[in-house]
């Protein structure tokens, strides 16, 4: 059995009434338990929670020893960056479309009482930190649990730009940008690109061009600890920009370099004992089920 959970924060992006119904749901469940919460102060004025204890983002780590995020992959996205900073395990309600990261259905809840006593899988997931230069000066820095994109200004156009893994030319590319995605990123815009699949568990980390000129360009994987750089060509005629998990748009001058590594921090994702990755993959990507042999 894992570690026990005390107190847990709650964090919810309150955009539909179907996530408002969830967090009220949840709060009433947890008062059920006589369990210890705390209600992340946004996300409680969006409930117009007057009567829960509530705890600014930033102090979740000092008050909360885990994260319930209640929401689809993009508010767990959201919450992570301030999980992983914090040292919060986080645990997903999928109130979202598919919810790779979110496991708990909004009807599941009662497993979180099994979760909270110590009956789960915990995982380790890495994130990619990004950082722009130019002329030996840092112009923007962000992190990403899914991927690193360079993509286009507001005017779709080629892009020229140059790649480089562990200071090593590999190649130059005019394409419509590139994603840089970790195993977690690549079920989600990497996938769409046409990039593989990875297991979160791999240490690795895959290239994925954008509707290249070049037929020959493919995606790439790379060992975890790379590091990789893509420098911005000064023949562009407009500047490119950075995208992490689609949160920064940051704007990417000619000549600028944008240096990608892993992050030192890693999220720590909760998932419930019956949790299985390829039971995920099936459902989410709606793969084919075993076939029933006849006797």
């Amino acid at each position: 059995m894992a570690k026990p959970f005390k107190t847990i924060g709650i964090i919810g992006r309150v955009r539909n009434t179907a996530i408002k119904e969830t967090l009220n749901t949840l709060i009433a469940y947890l008062d059920s338990l006589n369990q210890p919460f705390f209600v992340e102060e946004e996300t409680a004025e969006s409930l117009e929670k007057s009567n829960v204890a509530v705890v600014n983002r930033q102090q979740l780590g000092t008050h909360c020893d885990v994260l319930i995020v209640v929401g689809g992959d993009g508010s767990l996205l959201n919450a992570a960056h301030t999980a992983v900073n914090q040292e919060l395990p986080v645990l997903g309600v999928n109130r979202g479309s598919l919810g790779f990261l979110t496991d708990i259905l909004p009807d599941e809840l009662e497993k979180i009482q099994a979760i909270l006593q110590g009956h789960y899988i915990l995982e380790k997931r890495f994130l990619l930190t990004s950082t722009i230069e130019l002329n030996g000066n840092i112009l923007g820095q962000d992190d990403a649990l899914n991927e690193v994109a360079v993509i286009p200004d507001a005017i779709p156009h080629m892009i020229e730009f140059e790649i480089y893994i562990d200071e090593h030319f590999v190649c130059s590319q005019n394409s419509d940008g590139i994603i840089i995605a970790t195993p977690t990123g690549s079920t989600a815009y990497a996938l769409s690109g046409g990039g593989p699949i990875l297991h979160p568990q791999l240490d690795a980390i895959v290239l994925v061009p954008m509707f290249s000129h070049s037929l020959n360009s493919r995606p790439i994987v790379v060992e975890g600890n790379r590091k990789i750089n893509i420098l911005i060509s000064p023949n562009n005629t407009t500047s490119p920009r950075l995208s992490c998990d689609g949160r920064a748009h940051i704007n990417t001058p000619v000549g600028c370099q944008i240096s990608i590594r892993k992050k030192s921090q890693w999220l720590h994702l909760i998932h419930p004992i019956d949790y299985h990755y390829y039971k995920a993959l099936r459902s989410k990507l709606h793969w084919g089920k075993k076939l029933k042999h006849s006797e």
